[in-house]
């Protein structure tokens, strides 16, 4: 955050977030809402495989849980997600747990995807940008890493096989027993994806998600004048950048998203810092305002009906 906001005139930011269309974000948090319930049905397509029949509800509530713990802990969520559901719907959460891994490859990849073909359909200034912004400090963060990592994964590899090879004399171990148990669970989650009953509608709600993400992205450029001239094009391009912040390993993606945005409107669009922090404001704290709601309700759902069974 101290990142993003070191440079900015806060006079002016606020001159922006005062005069801003509020009525835009209000639309933009529908097709929000939507990409979460598109998301919920997914991960109960990818839970059917397994034996298993959530309600929607639950699923629904459970999803919004974790993105709260998200807040606490990168990532956290994906785990309190699967926990919530597995004691609420009598589901293994290792299980669940691959499901999960399952829906964050396809979700990586079809950023990756979207990437790909902005980075070949747009001007020479995007691609420098992804490159300069993106890129090129993976693969400084990589290359100033391997040295550390590398010894550290043939350790972790050299153990996992050793595991395998003597798991029957490691079973007799109470810990190993369980552990072995659980990345079974995991194993089956994963599998639930060669297993899907409705492709189709899998695949549908993940084009669904997507595109929700697009027009919830679009439609908050509207809400400042310096940002209502781009297009549902230009918003690509923040899609994607804004995916890659949401992604770093910070909680909810703060800092990380605002800096990224901003820099972007600024470096391609001729945006000024202030202007472009106030829409990355708009569009990111509309969405955690939703998830704080939701996840809220979805808690008070789980753990009231979890404590109404214990008294009954």
């Amino acid at each position: 955050m101290w990142l993003a906001f070191r440079s900015v005139d806060f006079k002016k930011l606020y001159d922006e977030l005062k005069v801003a269309n509020y009525s835009w974000l209000l639309l933009s948090v529908f097709f929000g809402f939507i990409a979460y319930l598109s998301r919920a049905r997914r991960w109960m397509l990818l839970i059917n495989p397994l034996g298993y029949k959530p309600t929607f509800f639950n699923t629904f509530n459970a999803l919004m849980v974790g993105y709260i713990a998200n807040l606490a802990l990168p990532r956290v969520g994906e785990i309190t997600r699967c926990v919530a559901l597995g004691k609420k719907e009598k589901i293994p959460a290792d299980q669940l747990i691959g499901t999960v891994i399952v829906e964050r490859v396809i979700d990586t990849i079809s950023l990756i995807i979207i990437m790909i073909v902005l980075i070949f359909t747009s001007s020479l200034e995007i691609r420098q940008f992804i490159n300069e912004s993106i890129i090129t400090p993976i693969e400084k963060s990589i290359g100033s890493t391997w040295i550390l990592w590398t010894p550290l994964m043939l350790l972790a590899i050299a153990i996992l096989i050793s595991m395998i090879v003597y798991r029957r004399n490691l079973r007799k171990l109470k810990f190993f027993a369980k552990f072995f148990d659980f990345l079974k669970g995991i194993i089956n989650g994963l599998n639930t994806i060669t297993n899907l009953e409705r492709k189709g509608e899998f695949i549908f709600h993940t084009i669904l998600l997507w595109i929700s993400y697009l027009l919830m992205t679009w439609l908050v450029v509207f809400s400042l004048e310096a940002t209502s001239h781009l297009t549902i094009g230009n918003s690509v391009f923040l899609l994607v950048i804004g995916g890659l912040g949401m992604a770093a390993p910070v909680q909810g993606g703060f800092g990380a998203f605002h800096y990224i945005i901003s820099r972007g409107l600024l470096v391609i669009y001729d945006i000024p810092l202030e202007d472009g922090l106030a829409y990355a404001i708009f569009s990111h704290e509309s969405q955690l305002i939703l998830v704080i709601i939701t996840g809220i309700i979805g808690f008070f759902f789980i753990f009231k009906n979890k404590k109404e069974s214990e008294n009954g």
